[in-house]
């Protein structure tokens, strides 16, 4: 197993825990100095929050970790492309590299609908790895919806 793909099944931990919650099973790290320095999962629901992705969530705990809102240092490995406001969130932050499991053809701003981290008009670009355990990172989305329609999520969490 490779260090990147180590750090991604930290992501698919965290993304378990977004859907044993009943949140949609989206997880993230982040990662410096080969450490995971911030844990995210989606918790819209349970913080009744839109801003609630995991990626969000992960950025916030590693901008309080590094003492400041540039994550210049950092890698940011998630289970599902990012959307247009975690992929702003992850420019502005100056994240330099990022690890994406899953495609996202219906909200992915990360090279499905649009692609934020190279827009040229920016001040920073984030280099994109597509496909990190992109079958497990997928698996884990297609069950969670499975069961949703089974009505397996009654919407309590």
């Amino acid at each position: 197993m490779t260090e990147d793909e180590r750090f991604m099944r930290e992501a698919l931990r965290q993304a378990k825990k977004s859907a044993a919650e009943g949140e949609i099973p989206v997880g993230c790290v982040i990662v410096r100095d080969g450490e995971v320095i911030a844990k995210g999962r989606d918790r819209r629901k349970k913080d009744a929050s839109v801003l609630s992705h995991a990626e969000i969530n992960a950025i916030r705990k590693a901008c309080r970790v590094v003492g400041d809102w540039r994550l210049e240092g950092c890698s940011m490995y998630v289970t599902l492309e990012p959307c247009q406001m975690c992929s702003g969130a992850i420019v502005q932050a100056r994240i330099p590299r990022l690890y994406i499991g899953a495609m996202n053809p219906k909200a992915g701003c990360a090279g499905s609908i649009m692609d934020l981290m190279h827009e040229k008009r920016f001040n920073h670009q984030v280099y994109v790895t597509h496909g990190l355990l992109a079958g497990d990172c997928s698996a884990i989305l297609k069950e969670f919806f499975r069961n949703m329609r089974a009505g397996a999520y009654s919407g309590e969490t």
